[in-house]
């Protein structure tokens, strides 16, 4: 049942409790405005919702984006200090263990 449905039934209920004698057309009446405001409630609670919901997928997407920018730079930098201790390492080749130490080899 969707909405218009509900409301056309609202209606048709409206235009029979108005041929109801008073007395009975009151008290239901007063139910009729008490489910109003009982439908309006839960609407403001969906659009609540709704908007909670739409809060958290932002959100989700920026965590997710700013994960996979951390692993970027972590790739990045695991690259960078391998090359750096590649590039020591080959220093340290050329120039020969006593070098490091300020030894001429010739001892």
């Amino acid at each position: 049942m969707n909405e218009r449905n509900i409301e056309e039934r609202m209606c048709r209920l409206i235009e029979k409790l108005q041929t109801l004698p008073r007395e009975h057309r009151e008290s239901l009446e007063e139910l009729c405005r008490n489910e109003d405001e009982e439908r309006s409630s839960v609407e403001e609670s969906v659009a609540k919702l709704q908007n909670s919901l739409d809060y958290l997928r932002l959100s989700v997407k920026y965590m997710v984006f700013d994960l996979e920018a951390t692993r970027r730079e972590n790739v990045y930098l695991r690259k960078l200090v391998e090359q750096i201790r590649r590039d020591s390492s080959r220093r340290n080749d050329i120039d020969g263990p006593d070098e490091f130490y300020g030894g001429n080899g010739a001892d």
